[in-house]
């Protein structure tokens, strides 16, 4: 292969070829840092990126291949992180100017993960404002007039440009799968507690997820697989047995899976390119798929939503509030104002709607495998002050179920439109399995 187009590999086959001496981290670094150097000026996906160190770092994976140490599932593949993850060694301001400069004394859980699986840290990625509405700088790769969608931007754009093949991100209404879907990218958001969030900037531990962004399905699996466990400071994870998805994710299913077609509470904002679409969608998988009604509970969802979210942002940012609501954009002085004075009966009558919403889903999952349901209401709107409507992402994120976006259509502008799969909790990796399935069957 050209070695000026490695940074178009798979994160799966990058490390299967520097594993076999094919080329080294270094040069699929040279490769990732080309393409940034002729995407970033219309794309600006990077929060931080220091060449030299990113080098540095591959060339010392390379020395641990040379000397017969141990090579780690992502030996030598770059990573970006949204830019609200700690890294000890690189800034991370959050996206707010009330964090300049901030660099933290030690790397979250997940870096230190992606670091012992043999990863290369590239740089930390453009995060909208504390991870909320307030846009950063980044384009949509497709049409830069066009939002990448938020909050995690800038992983979802430097994944669709060819900038680096994995990148983390983070969701607390629809942060991972509607950047996801916008630029055209797989996203995962795992269940809820599956990949700790140590050393991430906390908004809701309620709805706080990490997930990632990546090219392909495998690289999904390989991500997950490095990243999940318990970690003490998180109290939702939890011990628990590996899960194999890179072997799972790879598996036929033993039975055609069965995906029930869901219309969320939302579903007057979906436009008619998304109705369209996902018409034709049903009717091309009419053998495998059924309707799905919702019941009238999950109506209230996305007021049971915003209140847990901004209550909880409200403490964990009262600092920033109480010293710089003066620097903070409108919308997050909005929401944090909001969550300061919300009673506590309804922020607990909101979280006592999270298991029985998720018993109800338990028993509509025993009639499907996943749940087929677009990942936004269209595609990435025109315009950089708006990163686009989370809306058909909230419930799920609510409930703490696992979700992907999956890159499979496009819109009549020609932007990518996502199909979203959900699953039952605890059903990551036979979700990933499924999503192959479908795909396949889709490419039949």
């Amino acid at each position: 292969m050209d070695s000026t187009q490695l940074n178009w590999l798979s994160a799966s086959d990058a490390a299967r070829a520097i594993r076999d001496g094919a080329f080294s981290a270094e040069q699929l670094m040279q490769a990732c840092l080309a393409r940034v150097n002729e995407a970033e000026p219309e794309v600006q996906a990077w929060q931080f990126l220091d060449e030299q160190h990113a080098l540095s770092q591959a060339r010392a994976r390379d020395l641990d291949r040379a000397e017969g140490r141990s090579i780690g599932p992502l030996h030598g593949v770059p990573v970006g992180i949204k830019d609200i993850i700690d890294t000890c060694d690189m800034p991370t301001e959050d996206g707010t100017v009330l964090h300049a400069g901030r660099t933290p004394a030690r790397d979250a859980a997940v870096v230190a993960a992606l670091r012992a699986a043999g990863a290369v840290i590239m740089g930390k990625t453009v995060t909208t404002e504390c991870a909320t509405y307030s846009p950063g700088k980044t384009r949509n790769p497709h049409n830069p007039e066009h939002t990448p969608g938020g909050s995690s931007s800038g992983s979802a754009a430097a994944v669709a440009a060819g900038m680096v093949p994995l990148a983390l991100g983070s969701q607390t209404n629809g942060s991972v799968i509607r950047p996801a879907a916008f630029c055209g990218v797989y996203g995962f958001k795992p269940t809820h507690g599956l990949i700790p969030r140590t050393g991430v900037m906390k908004l809701s531990r309620t709805l706080d997820h990490v997930g990632g962004f990546a090219r392909t399905l495998d690289d999904l699996a390989l991500l997950a697989e490095s990243l999940m466990g318990w970690d003490a400071e998180d109290p939702d994870t939890q011990p628990r047995a590996t899960i194999p998805f890179t072997q799972v994710a790879a598996q036929e299913p033993p039975l055609p899976p069965l995906l029930g077609f869901v219309k969320p509470p939302v579903w007057d904002r979906a436009d008619a390119d998304t109705r369209e679409a996902f018409a034709e969608l049903a009717e091309q998988l009419k053998d495998c798929v059924v309707q799905i009604e919702l019941p009238s509970s999950t109506a209230g969802m996305l007021d049971w939503h915003r209140t847990i979210m901004e209550a909880e942002m409200a403490a964990n940012l009262d600092r920033e509030f109480e010293q710089g609501k003066d620097r903070l954009s409108e919308s997050l002085r909005t929401q944090l104002a909001r969550g300061r004075v919300l009673p506590a009966f309804d922020y607990q009558r909101a979280l006592a709607r999270i298991p029985l919403l998720n018993a109800a889903f338990d028993e509509m999952f025993e009639r499907c495998d996943a749940f087929i349901t677009p990942a936004a209401p269209g595609t990435a709107p025109k315009g950089l002050d708006y990163t686009g409507d989370p809306s058909f992402c909230t419930l799920w994120t609510l409930c703490g179920m696992p979700a992907l976006s999956l890159p499979l259509m496009h819109g009549s502008n020609g932007l990518p439109m996502g199909v979203q799969l959900v699953g039952p909790r605890g059903s990551d990796a036979r979700l990933l399995r499924t999503a192959r399935w479908l795909v396949k069957r889709l490419e039949e």
